[in-house]
């Protein structure tokens, strides 16, 4: 069963990919989300079993996978209790997405190609979660970004759809960089990549010094950023966050599977399952507290601005990826988790309600040109709004569970930790952005009339897409989507209220050190869990009464007072392009590391390469052969006279060598 979970969706990719011509479209994609649904109930099985019953397990694939001098890696399946959470995360999604794109992509002449893109990614991501060794992982991480890279750039046809999953690509490789020397450093301090070797051998390289670059740091410490680096490329992390919002250049069903349940929370898996080392060192966790916090806060103001319906969402994402990294650093690992797994179901269930507003649309994704559209897409409406609910926070929906536990545990953690409190401070603020933005979502769609709102915000902003790719224009009557587009839509809206209650418990309540024995580590001096129940009352109304405050006023601007949202970014203008720009880092990037890079290349390739290699080499001495034949062939004149002044002066020379220099 464990090792179907993970080869399933390899073949379905195989049946779709090779044979997808031969088979067609409906068989590829039945095929696919067959196998998919099979997986994913084989997953909720061993979430029961692990979770609840078993106790953790490896299941041996290939008992030597790679054997070079004192490494030694066996390919296995690691099945505990963190891994049959991904497992029920990534399968319940994907399915569910497959499923979805039966209908949105039933236009796209190159669905087999698609599905086969989405059940490899689903493979790759299942194998980077049920890895038993840091190599395993790394293959499952680079096999998702190689995945990402496909889907991103889908329609490949778009030069936009290039650009974006180039950008995604190098921007991942850059925190790639980190995790494999990461892993190389791990290796070096225990001797093994093996997860049970390197966390047995964990505790006794606590405070062990490393020296590099002439001075001395603690390894572990070195070791965890190194790692964190890979976890900060993937999971779209301040800095090296620049990808994740242009990767809403791929189809909609792509940007829910990677980009809100899958794929960018492998940093988060990866931090969480590499606990025994993070416990190790605390300067690390402080980093990760801090760079998770300033994520939240920074998503959460971008996307305050934007008009792309999609890019509201996937800021929505990045700024939810920053609690979770909060969350890791004060500790609360399954804290962490938790709000993975909830976040799955809400954040993906506004994603492909974003899709079924695109299809009703008729691929129209500018909030400004929607309107109005609760009474024309009804069901969409009420899954979009309960997937609001729950990102949001609203009592007894998913994310009032998880969400609010992290903010408690960042308040608890702020006591002895100034990284933490920090962390409490953004995640608070960040929650009332979040309301607002995602209520702005919401009323800009579904409230007031298609006409007013197209003149609620500066006419020149980004992604005003007036026709769609098939060059249709907007003078239809916006419908709802399909029922096999609706069924993921409820099944997800079902997670996004149940979720929370109902395994809130076990993932960080009473129950939680017997769920998630054997498979997250906490020190002795980790009591965070205790710590958070022991906090002022107060404390836990805070992020409801933000939640609240950011609904009020994005009612008051949107609803109340139509039009007003123009006036207010008329009287900041700088703070409005300073956040409609995201800060301007695309465009610090491109001044401090794209140009450089490519006018170092130029330099490299017309200097270096052309002139100095080239034009000393093979094309230097190709043009001197050429100058000499060239003055050479001037002799062939056809004139006798020339021949015979050559043959005298011949004769003279061979005359003159004789008497001269020739017989003695």
């Amino acid at each position: 069963m464990y090792t179907a979970i993970v080869f399933l969706p390899l073949l379905g990719f195989l049946i779709a990919g090779i044979f997808g011509r031969q088979l067609g479209a409906r068989p590829s994609e039945l095929i696919t989300t067959s196998l998919l649904f099979v997986a994913a109930i084989f997953s909720w099985v061993t979430f029961f079993q692990v979770g609840y019953g078993h106790a953790p397990l490896s299941v041996p694939v290939i008992s030597t996978w790679i054997q070079s001098g004192g490494l030694k890696i066996d390919w296995a399946l690691r099945v505990d209790t963190l891994t049959s959470v991904m497992l029920i995360v990534v399968t319940s999604v994907s399915s569910l997405v497959h499923l979805y794109s039966i209908g949105y992509m039933h236009e796209d002449p190159s669905r087999s190609r698609f599905f086969g893109y989405l059940s490899l990614f689903t493979f790759a991501m299942l194998m980077l979660v049920t890895a038993d060794n840091l190599a395993q992982m790394f293959f499952g991480w680079e096999g998702v970004g190689l995945a990402s890279y496909l889907l991103i750039g889908f329609w490949y046809e778009k030069p936009s759809a290039n650009a974006a999953a180039i950008k995604a690509f190098v921007v991942n490789r850059v925190g790639d960089f980190g995790f494999a020397l990461g892993i190389f450093l791990v290796f070096a301090l225990t001797g093994s990549i093996t997860f049970d070797a390197i966390f047995a051998a964990a505790p006794g390289l606590a405070n062990k010094p490393l020296h590099i670059f002439g001075l001395d740091a603690d390894a572990m410490t070195v070791a965890c950023l190194l790692l964190f680096m890979g976890a900060m490329g993937k999971s779209a992390q301040f800095l090296l966050h620049t990808w994740l919002p242009d990767a809403m250049e791929g189809p909609t069903p792509v940007s829910a599977l990677i980009h809100a349940a899958t794929m960018v929370t492998a940093g988060v898996f990866m931090v969480a399952r590499l606990s025994p080392l993070f416990e190790q060192a605390p300067a690390a966790l402080t980093v990760v507290t801090i760079v998770g916090a300033t994520t939240a806060i920074f998503a959460a103001t971008v996307g305050l601005v934007q008009n792309d319906i999609k890019r509201v969402i996937a800021y929505s994402t990045c700024s939810q990826l920053g609690y979770m990294f909060v969350a890791l650093g004060v500790g609360g690992y399954s804290l962490a988790i938790f709000h993975l797994f909830t976040h799955a179901f809400f954040k993906a269930l506004l994603f492909l309600g974003a899709g079924s507003v695109i299809h009703a649309m008729h691929h129209e994704q500018d909030m400004r040109n929607m309107g109005g559209l609760r009474k024309e897409i009804p069901f969409t409406f009420w899954m979009m709004t309960i997937g609001t609910l729950a990102l949001t926070g609203f009592p007894f929906t998913a994310g009032y569970y998880s969400k609010d536990a992290i903010i408690e545990a960042a308040f608890a953690a702020s006591a002895h930790s100034s990284a933490a409190l920090y962390g409490f401070l953004m995640t608070v603020i960040a929650a009332g952005l979040t309301s607002f933005y995602s209520w702005r979502l919401v009323f800009m769609t579904f409230y007031g009339t298609r006409a007013a709102q197209g003149h609620d915000a500066h006419g020149h902003d980004e992604h005003a897409h007036g026709h769609d790719d098939h060059g249709h224009g907007h003078a239809h009557v916006p419908h709802e989507s399909p029922l096999v587009m609706l069924i993921p839509l409820g099944l997800l809206a079902l997670g996004a209220i149940a979720a929370g209650f109902t395994f809130g418990d076990h993932f960080y309540g009473h129950e939680n050190e017997e769920f998630w024995k054997g498979s997250i580590f906490t020190g002795e001096h980790n009591h965070i869990l205790h710590e958070m129940h022991e906090i002022p009352h107060i404390v836990g109304y805070v992020p409801t009464i933000m939640m609240v405050l950011g609904f009020a006023l994005a009612y008051l601007i949107y609803v109340a007072r139509p039009g007003s949202a123009k006036a207010i970014a008329d009287s900041n203008p700088l703070l409005y392009r300073f956040l409609l720009n995201k800060w301007y880092f695309d465009e610090l990037y491109d001044l401090i590391f794209v140009r450089p890079a490519f006018w170092l290349g130029r330099l490299f390739w017309k200097g270096g390469d052309g002139r100095i290699i080239d034009g000393m080499g093979p094309d230097g001495i190709s043009a001197r052969v050429i100058d000499i034949t060239n003055r050479v062939v001037r002799l062939q004149t056809g004139y006798l006279y020339h021949y015979a002044f050559a043959m005298l002066i011949g004769l003279a020379a061979l005359t003159t060598w004789y008497l001269v220099g020739g017989v003695h």
